[in-house]
C-alpha cells in the first residue's frame, strides 16, 4: 500500500483530530438536511474514540461505541440511537465522499460497526461520527489494494498480548510512528485477571469479569490507553483472540479450572466474553455472536501481493494434552475440521505471492528439555503435533509461507521445518513470534539469557530470542520481507524510548528467516 501520510503530518493530524472534533459545529455536518433528530445524550459520549477494521479494496469497517460512563456499563440510556457517519477524502471533510446514519443498539452496548463499501482501493480517508450534538475525534484509515495489483508494498505492524497491569502500552506510540497500512493484532487484547495491587496499572472491578456488563468495563478500560487509542484512530486493525479475552487457557467450551467453573455457567461466560469483544472490536457482521460462538477466522486480500489468513485457535479445538504421549494423539485438533480445510484450500488456491497466517499461539517447536528426549508446551502447536505436522507438509506446497503468532510474551522467530523429529529437515516456512506490547512487564534479561539461552541447541530453528517489551514490522515486497523487532525501553512508565532490536528478512522463493 503506498501514499500513506509521513509520519510528521500524521502527528499533526493526530494532535489536531481532538481539537478538530470539539470546534466542529453542527454546521460543518454537511449537509444541515441530513440530521437525524436531535436527542439529548450525557456528555462525553465519544469517549472510547474511533477505531477502522478489516479493510477490503472498496471498503473498511468503522467503529465506535458510545459510553459516557465506560467503566460503569457505559451510562447509555437504554434506548436506540441513531449515529450519524463521515468518509472523506480530507481531514477537514470538504471532501466527503460517504455518508450514513447506523443505530447504536442497547442489546450491543450501543456500539457502531458501519461496514463501508464503495471507497478507492489503496486509499487513505478519514471519518467521524455524530450523535446527540456530539462530534466524535477524527480517525484516520485505509483500504487495501485493488484485487489484481500485484507490485507496490504493504506495511503491517504485528502485536499482541497487553496486560493492564504489567504496564502502559508505550510501543503503539512507537508503532504509530512508522505509519503502518495496517496492524496485526492476534490476541490477548484484555486480561481477565483480578484487579492487583502491585500492578503498575490496577484493573477496574472487584475480580475476575464473568457477565456482559463486567466484560464491557474491561474492555472500556482498555481502550482508554491513550497509545492504543491514538493507534485505533490512525490505521485499520485485524483482529483475533486468544484466551485471555475470555478465561487463561480455556479450550472450546473448557475452562482452565473445570472443577471451579461448571460446563452451564462457563457457557454464560463465553456468550458474554464474545458479546464483548465483538462491541469492542472494528469487525464485520459476520463476527456477531450466536450464544458461545463467534466467527472469527477470515481471510484479507492486498491485492496480489499478500493473503492474510486469520485463524481462531481457541474455539474449536480439542481440550490440551497432559504428556507428550497425549500430545501426539492423531484425534487432537487445534482448528477444528471446518476451519482445517477452510485453511488448506486458501492456501492451495491462493494466487498471492505472500501467505500469510495469523495465529494467536506458537506453531515452531519449542522443546524446553536440554539434552535427550522433548518436553512442549501442550497449549500451543506442539500440543497438537500431528495437525501442525501435516499443516507443515502442506507448505511446501504453498507461496511463500509465512506464521505471525503472539502468545509467548517474548520475540522467538524461527524457521518452520517440515519434520522438526530431524535437525537437517528442510525449512518450509517463517514464523514470527512476536513480544507482547505490556505482559510481563519489564523483565530481567540476564534471567532470561539464563532460563532459555541453554536451549538453543535442542531448538537449532530459533533465529532470535529476547524478553524486551514492543512489536514487529514488515515492510512486504515481491522480492522478499524486511522484518525489524521493535522495541521500548520500559513500559513502567507512560513514555518509553524505541529503537530496532533486530532487522531480518525472508526471500521470496526461499524458505525461512535470516538475521540480516
Amino acid at each position: 500500500m503506498s501514499g500513506a501520510v509521513q509520519p510528521d503530518r500524521r502527528r499533526v493530524l493526530t494532535a489536531g483530530a481532538a481539537v478538530l472534533g470539539a470546534a466542529a459545529s453542527a454546521q460543518l455536518w454537511l449537509p444541515a438536511t441530513a440530521h437525524t433528530a436531535e436527542v439529548k445524550l450525557p456528555d462525553g459520549v465519544f469517549s472510547l474514540g474511533v477505531a477502522s477494521g478489516d479493510p477490503l479494496p472498496d471498503g473498511v469497517v468503522l467503529w465506535t461505541r458510545l459510553a459516557p460512563d465506560p467503566l460503569n456499563g457505559g451510562g447509555m440510556p437504554g434506548r436506540t440511537v441513531a449515529v450519524e457517519w463521515q468518509v472523506a477524502r480530507d481531514a477537514r471533510f470538504k471532501k466527503v465522499v460517504r455518508r450514513g446514519v447506523a443505530p447504536a443498539r442497547p442489546a450491543y452496548g450501543h456500539s457502531v460497526h458501519v461496514d463501508v463499501r464503495g471507497l478507492r482501493p489503496d486509499t487513505t480517508y478519514w471519518f467521524r461520527f455524530r450523535a446527540g450534538g456530539q462530534l466524535s475525534r477524527v480517525g484516520r484509515t485505509r483500504t487495501a489494494p485493488a484485487p489484481y495489483s500485484s507490485g507496490g508494498r504493504l506495511k503491517v505492524a504485528l502485536a499482541s498480548c497487553q496486560n493492564w497491569q504489567h504496564g502502559y502500552f508505550t510501543p503503539y506510540a512507537d508503532m504509530l510512528d512508522q505509519d503502518p497500512d495496517v496492524v496485526v493484532f492476534v490476541g490477548d487484547y484484555i486480561y481477565e485477571s483480578t484487579p492487583s495491587a502491585t500492578g503498575v496499572r490496577r484493573h477496574e472491578g472487584t475480580g475476575e469479569p464473568y457477565s456482559l456488563t463486567q466484560y464491557r468495563n474491561r474492555y472500556a478500560q482498555y481502550h482508554s490507553d491513550p497509545d492504543l487509542a491514538e493507534m485505533h484512530a490512525n490505521a485499520p486493525f485485524v483482529v483475533t483472540f486468544d484466551d485471555h479475552e475470555v478465561d487463561n487457557d480455556f479450550a472450546g467450551e473448557i475452562p482452565q479450572d473445570p472443577d471451579k467453573q461448571a460446563h452451564d455457567p462457563f457457557v454464560a461466560r463465553l456468550t458474554a466474553a464474545y458479546q464483548a469483544y465483538y462491541e469492542h472490536m472494528p469487525v464485520r457482521a459476520t463476527a456477531v455472536p450466536n450464544g458461545p460462538h463467534i466467527r472469527m477466522y477470515r481471510r484479507l486480500e492486498f491485492g496480489r501481493l499478500a493473503r492474510l489468513n486469520v485463524l481462531d485457535t481457541r474455539q474449536y479445538r480439542s481440550d490440551q494434552a497432559t504428556s507428550q504421549e497425549g500430545a501426539q494423539d492423531p484425534s487432537l485438533t487445534m482448528l477444528g475440521a471446518a476451519q482445517k480445510r477452510w485453511l488448506v484450500d486458501g492456501l492451495r488456491d491462493s494466487p498471492a505471492r505472500w501467505n500469510l497466517i495469523a495465529s494467536q499461539i506458537m506453531m515452531a517447536e519449542t522443546d524446553i528439555r536440554v539434552g535427550e528426549g522433548k518436553l512442549w508446551y501442550y497449549d500451543a502447536w506442539d500440543g497438537y503435533q500431528t495437525e501442525r505436522n501435516a499443516l507443515l507438509q502442506e507448505f511446501r506446497r504453498v507461496s511463500n509461507p509465512v506464521v505471525l503468532t503472539g502468545d509467548r510474551h517474548l520475540t522467538m522467530i524461527s524457521d518452520l521445518k517440515a519434520d522438526f523429529a530431524d535437525p537437517g529437515s528442510e525449512a518450509v516456512g517463517a514464523e514470527f513470534v512476536g513480544t507482547s506490547i505490556s505482559s510481563n512487564g519489564d523483565q530481567d534479561h540476564a534471567a532470561f539469557r539464563a532460563q532459555w539461552d541453554p536451549l538453543r541447541a535442542d531448538n537449532p530453528h530459533w533465529k532470535l530470542l529476547d524478553a524486551h517489551r514492543g512489536y514487529h514490522l514488515f515492510d512486504i515486497r515481491r522480492d522478499g520481507i524486511d522484518a525489524r523487532v521493535r522495541v521500548v525501553d520500559t513500559v513502567l512508565r507512560p513514555r518509553a524510548t524505541s529503537s530496532t532490536l533486530a532487522a531480518l528478512r525472508v526471500e521470496a522463493g526461499r524458505p525461512g528467516v535470516r538475521l540480516v
